[in-house]
């Protein structure tokens, strides 16, 4: 898997704890929700880092009184066909506020890249031989927006009649 943020791979800070019984100190953490829950103040003592992975299940609004606790928000995609982690996604930056990185993880394809872009996503974990060319082929695909969201970018509407955010 590879990392892209703002069209470039990145080296990712966090170590992926979701699924482990052992957690690793001493490093950035990304947990679970089960995880948060059943440790929250050992996690919090800990001083470590912390990220949280959201299954599609589980929506913002059960963490929101802690979002300020991560610096990440992973929500996962367990299959391309699974759209609930764009609506998190929006939560997150319109409702909630979150500032931190929110990240897709799990079954993310090329294709959808633009359209989680434009939801409040920023960061990709991706898998193919070249995840940069991926960011760059979808950028230059899409110029103009129908919808509205939450990034500010003007629709094709407000282009046409000379509005816009």
């Amino acid at each position: 898997m590879a990392l892209i943020r703002e069209g470039r791979l990145v080296p990712d800070p966090f170590t992926d704890a979701s699924g482990l019984e052992n957690l690793p100190a001493g490093v950035p953490l990304i947990v679970s929700l089960e995880q948060w829950q059943t440790r929250r103040s050992a996690l919090l003592a800990s001083g470590q880092r912390l990220g949280l992975r959201l299954k599609s299940d589980q929506p913002p609004r059960l963490i929101a009184a802690d979002l300020g606790y991560f610096s990440v928000i992973a929500l996962e995609f367990p299959k391309y066909r699974d759209g609930r982690a764009y609506t998190h996604a929006r939560m997150l930056r319109e409702r909630f506020k979150f500032a931190g990185e929110i990240r897709a993880v799990g079954d993310v394809l090329q294709e959808q890249l633009h359209f989680m872009h434009r939801c409040g996503f920023d960061t990709f974990d991706v898998t193919g031989p070249d995840p940069e060319k991926a960011w760059r082929t979808i950028a230059g695909d899409h110029t103009v927006a129908y919808q509205a969201t939450g990034d500010g970018q003007p629709r094709a509407l407000d282009l046409r009649k000379g509005t816009g955010p």
